[in-house]
């Protein structure tokens, strides 16, 4: 007995079903809070990739050097990580929202000095404005953590990676093609005005967030400034309230951020100065970074969500061993391959690394964590970024490069013995506030 034609196709039609509906519930996560951040992110990366691609050798152009780079990088984290212990308690008392829409358009006025400093002056005052609005990072962390169920936050931290590197793909072949049209200046101002408009966009779609908080206090801005010495003092006793395993990965980033923000101000001028890579081959060279993470995110997310995160983090640190040398011997093709494994080890510290730190410690503490966190490894990356630049112009053009290995060894060993997973039942908490959770809002602030 035959069947009817059309049970194949019915068949079909179930069966692409079924994909469709196993393809929805594996990012159904992306809504509310967390896709208002991806639609701001898209808009920002494009925009910021394509000046900083460039950065060092603008710095150069306005009369700067490898030390006044590494200058600028000191200047602009130690302000960051004095706001961070104020960002994460007024991120837990007040509430995240405001915090982070607000201080958005604060960072889309700073770029206006990058874009017209007529020397490394002005970019210094633009970056400390810049670093001020930074503020707000301990309310983004915290409102990320808040806005991901547990067990998709691998795949939602490599997904951010992902919606990241597929804006950032085209950013610095536009900046390549800017340079050869323009010349070096002229294209990075472009670049910074196209920066100052996009992130005046994304600040007003941030205006959409909501409040994760459940009781935020009502801001009082004279409590503002009286709260420092004590967010300070909360924002260092919370450790005490989180377990051992969470301290120490904070230790293995303290470490990890140290040593990358070394050759971090030297980077541009070492491929383009050193290895004779030209300035549009630079900008091929970044690109393979983005697209190495935009191939790579959805199966790093999905192994970390499925093997733990301890694994995956402790891989990162090996390829980072593996990079050292081929940078430091590079020519366009191993700079290439060494983007390539960059783009990899991106992505797996930071998914795995974030996701572990949102299973370790409960919601009520994430923002002063954050905040605590974010102080000690902006100090550090502060004094990596002095230390770097000095490195280039007195000591040696390799050194930056190679000094990596002391940090990297010593990380890597802490997560293997001293940072546990734990098993996590908890389910995010974003909700939408009633009206009166918005007495917070920007419009209040002072």
């Amino acid at each position: 007995m035959t069947q009817p034609e059309d049970s194949s196709s019915s068949a079909e039609v179930v069966q692409r079903g079924g994909l469709l509906s196993r393809i929805t519930s594996e990012f159904d996560f992306i809504r509310g809070n967390f896709l208002i951040l991806v639609l701001s992110w898209l808009i920002m990366d494009l925009a910021s990739e394509m000046p900083t691609t460039y950065y060092g050798l603008y710095i150069e152009a306005l009369g700067g050097s490898a030390t006044i780079i590494g200058l600028i990088g000191f200047v602009s984290m130690i302000v960051q990580a004095l706001v961070q212990f104020p960002g994460g308690y007024l991120a837990d008392k007040y509430g995240r929202r405001w915090l982070i829409s607000t201080m958005t358009f604060g960072l889309a006025l700073s770029y206006a000095f990058y874009a017209f400093a007529p020397n490394w002056q002005w970019v210094l005052f633009g970056a400390v404005i810049q670093s001020l609005c930074f503020i707000y990072r301990p309310a983004l962390s915290a409102i990320i953590m808040d806005s991901l169920p547990s067990e998709k936050r691998g795949m939602g931290f490599s997904i951010m990676n992902l919606i990241t590197s597929v804006s950032t793909t085209p950013s610095p072949l536009i900046a390549g093609w800017l340079f050869k049209e323009f010349g070096l200046v002229p294209s990075v101002r472009i670049g910074y005005t196209f920066v100052l408009i996009a992130f005046l966009a994304a600040a007003v779609i941030r205006l959409r967030l909501k409040e994760t908080v459940e009781q935020p206090e009502r801001i009082n801005a004279g409590e503002l400034l009286r709260s420092y010495p004590s967010s300070i003092v909360e924002s260092i006793r919370v450790w005490g309230k989180v377990p051992r395993s969470a301290f120490m990965l904070f230790v293995s980033q303290f470490m990890m951020m140290f040593g990358v923000s070394v050759f971090q101000p030297i980077m541009v001028l070492y491929v383009v100065e050193d290895l004779g890579i030209s300035e549009t081959g630079w900008a091929l060279i970044l690109t393979t970074l983005f697209i190495s993470m935009i191939v790579l995110s959805i199966p790093s997310g999905k192994l970390i969500d499925r093997v733990g995160k301890r694994g995956p983090m402790i891989a990162a640190y090996v390829i980072w061993l593996v990079i050292i040398p081929l940078f430091v011997y590079g020519d366009f093709y191993r700079l290439v391959l060494a983007m390539i494994l960059v783009g990899l080890l991106q992505i797996l510290f930071m998914a795995s690394s974030s996701s572990l730190m949102a299973d370790l410690v409960p919601s009520e503490h994430r923002g002063k964590i954050s905040g605590s966190s974010n102080f000690f490894t902006l100090l550090a990356g502060s004094v990596g970024q002095l230390m770097g630049g000095y490195m280039y112009d007195n000591v040696s053009h390799q050194l930056p490069y190679w000094i990596q290995i002391v940090f990297v060894l010593p990380s890597m060993l802490l997560i293997i013995f001293f940072v546990k997973e734990p098993k996590v039942e908890e389910e995010p908490r974003e909700k939408p506030q009633p009206d009166s959770s918005d007495q917070g809002g920007p419009e209040e602030v002072g």
